[in-house]
Formats: structure tokens, C-alpha cells, sequence
């Protein structure tokens, strides 16, 4: 097992921990759980109000805590919920939820802006390319993903 993972790959895993302890600390340092700034961090990119399926999907984040945390900014008077086309549920920002994601999700926009602002054009667009590169190919593998099973029905079996 030691000689599992390449040291691109452990470097790879460690600078992607690290990025998401910084938006942890960012959260903690902002009054803000990592999903409540999750949420309000989303609704931003799509302007003042975006599809709940928007923030189950790119949040990564189950959709029971999801949904808690969305009663408790609803509760808070910071979101509030809309039937959308159907069953489909579009979240909005208050005025104060307006103010909130000012003083919290905006301002990490901006950071993000400027480290992008100070990269060269090759530099954005090699970083971009090789990210995307790499989600779709472990997309792909993913879906080929099986996990292994004795016989249907039975309990999962674990590789030893």
C-alpha cells in the first residue's frame, strides 16, 4: 500500500485539502457553516436566486444537510423558497440575505477574482484545461465504477 499513490498524486490530494480547508476557515472566519456559505456562494454565481437541483449538484454535499441548512437561512430570513416550472424549487436571497452574501460569498468571489486577475491569460487557461481534463476523465472512470457484490441480494462483500 505505501507505493499506491504517485507523489503527483499524494501532492495532487494534499494542495485539493488544503484549498478546501482554507474555504472551511473562510466559512468559520465569516459566521457561516461550509454550507450555509455554499449555498449563498452558488446563488451568487447565478446572480440572486438559483435552482435547489444547482446547489445539490455542484455543492457535493448530501442533500439532507443541504436542506437543513437551507431551513435554517430560511428561518434566519436570509433565503426563501419558490416552486419553479413544476416540482423544481428555485432558492432566493432576501434583502438581508442580499446583505449577507455581500459580506460573506461576494468577498470570497473577489479574492478568487483577483488571484485569477494576477495569472497570465496562458496560465488561467492551462490551470482551467488540465482541471477540466481531469474532472471528465474521473467522471468517466467513475461511471465505470462497480462496486463488488457476493451474489444480488446478499450483503455487500469489501475487497480485502
Amino acid at each position: 500500500m505505501d507505493k499506491l499513490m504517485t507523489a503527483e498524486l499524494k501532492r495532487f490530494n494534499y494542495l485539493t485539502n488544503e484549498i478546501d480547508a482554507a474555504y472551511h476557515e473562510a466559512a468559520r472566519k465569516l459566521h457561516l457553516s461550509d454550507s450555509a456559505l455554499i449555498i449563498l456562494y452558488t446563488i451568487c454565481n447565478y446572480g440572486d436566486s438559483c435552482l435547489l437541483s444547482d446547489i445539490h449538484r455542484l455543492s457535493g454535499i448530501s442533500r439532507q444537510t443541504i436542506n437543513s441548512s437551507l431551513r435554517r437561512l430560511e428561518a434566519d430570513g436570509i433565503v426563501y423558497l419558490k416552486v419553479f416550472e413544476g416540482k423544481k424549487k428555485k432558492v432566493y436571497l432576501t434583502a438581508k440575505g442580499q446583505e449577507l452574501a455581500e459580506n460573506t460569498a461576494v468577498r470570497l468571489i473577489e479574492i478568487e477574482n483577483s488571484i485569477f486577475a494576477s495569472w497570465t491569460e496562458d496560465e488561467k487557461m492551462l490551470y482551467l484545461e488540465l482541471t477540466q481534463r481531469y474532472l471528465l476523465s474521473f467522471q468517466e472512470s467513475v461511471k465505470k465504477l462497480n462496486f463488488i457484490q457476493k451474489n444480488p441480494g446478499e450483503e455487500r462483500s469489501y475487497p480485502k
